[in-house]
């Protein structure tokens, strides 16, 4: 009578392991499926950016222009001009706004050395209370620069890429031509921008490392 409850109990245990190790593993292959998803990059090489649902993307900055300078009638007239370029554009586009951590701390190193070098008390005071409130602003997160792009996408073919960055150059002269300065992103400077968008935290990687990156992948 007791060999039958062992077995019996045996089984169950058995049972129970495997559902517990079939559970995890796929857990496990679901959370490394979303990762990858999530990611969608095959590839970054020269001005492109390759997906794994079969896009290939350029991107283009935008550099800010000081409309504070401009008057009224300037920022109409920006904005009609901006609108009449943009208006025989018939291939959808995606605007990207994100915020780049700017590193102060050569800056607060200047004003450090001017402190210790003047004998000016006005001064002093001056530069002990501007390093103050850039530090405070440093500690708060706020010091960044919103940065502005454009992308644009193909369904990938065969020889697309040239035809995409015709359109992406097109795209840059209408920008250009009511006076706002526009780059096509190189492979490193879209690596630096993918980190930007993933990780708000990002703050920069040099060329080197970028371009070996792209390489790569």
């Amino acid at each position: 009578m007791i060999m039958p409850i062992v077995m019996i109990s045996l089984c169950l245990l058995f049972g129970i392991g495997f559902l517990v190790y079939k559970n995890r593993n796929i857990a496990g292959k679901e959370e490394e499926n979303t990762a990858q998803d999530f990611v969608n990059v095959v590839d970054i090489k020269d001005n492109f950016l390759y997906t794994l649902d079969g896009y290939v993307m350029t991107y283009v900055r935008i550099h800010p222009i000081s409309i504070e300078l401009l008057s009224d009638k300037e920022k109409e007239s920006l904005c009609n001009s901006l609108t009449a370029e943009l208006s025989s554009i018939s291939k959808p586009f995606k605007f990207l706004a994100v915020s780049r951590p700017v590193d102060i701390s050569l800056l607060l190193e200047e004003y450090t050395n001017l402190l210790s070098s003047t004998e000016d008390h006005i001064q002093k005071a001056l530069l002990r209370n501007e390093i103050y409130q850039m530090n405070d602003f440093a500690l708060s997160g706020d010091v960044v620069e919103r940065q502005f792009h454009l992308i644009l996408w193909e369904k990938y073919s065969a020889g697309i890429e040239n035809d995409l960055l015709k359109r992406t150059k097109e795209f840059v002269k209408k920008f250009e031509s009511v006076g706002i300065k526009c780059d096509i992103l190189q492979s490193y400077d879209i690596i630096r921008l993918c980190n930007l968008v993933n990780n708000p935290a990002y703050q920069d990687i040099n060329n080197e490392m970028s371009e070996e990156i792209g390489d790569n992948s």
